[in-house]
């Protein structure tokens, strides 16, 4: 960066590292790449998400080479900011030392919905512009959260 100024090192946390902490991961990269380096993880991982996959396609961010990881994978880095995107994920949430600043902010998964494919298709595109609605904030919104 041109500023010399570091990036800032931001870890999105969910339960599954499945979907919501995936779309966050994507849009983070896609918008503030310039400014923020990216990861995220899950307490419990699973499967990345197709359904979340094919979201993020439909506007031009490709997530399809991520994986889900467990947190633990990222022991020794020093996150600015540790952003837990469900409850679960809060609450057994591993401690981060040095200066990292824990954010939470919930976001409803649609991953277990039950429905139409358009009302899951729905909700998952409603998941994925309130996540783009929330990176766009960023850092600066992160700063007035973390605590």
């Amino acid at each position: 960066m041109s500023s010399g100024r570091e990036k800032i090192k931001v870890l999105f946390l969910c339960t599954g590292n499945a979907c919501r902490s995936q779309i966050a991961e994507g849009w983070a990269r896609h918008l503030k790449g310039d400014v923020m380096e990216v990861f995220s993880a899950g307490v419990s991982p699973a499967t990345v998400s197709r359904k979340a996959i094919e979201t993020m396609a439909e506007v031009g961010v490709d997530i399809s080479d991520h994986r889900a990881k467990h947190v633990d994978e990222f022991k020794g880095i020093d996150f600015d900011y540790v952003v837990t995107v469900c409850d679960n994920a809060r609450e057994i949430c591993p401690v981060f030392g040095g200066a990292t600043k824990m954010v939470h902010r919930t976001f409803a998964d649609p991953s277990f919905m039950e429905g139409t494919e358009e009302e899951i298709k729905a909700a998952m595109r409603q998941l994925r512009d309130q996540m783009r609605t929330f990176i766009e904030a960023m850092p600066e919104s992160l700063e007035k959260q973390g605590k």
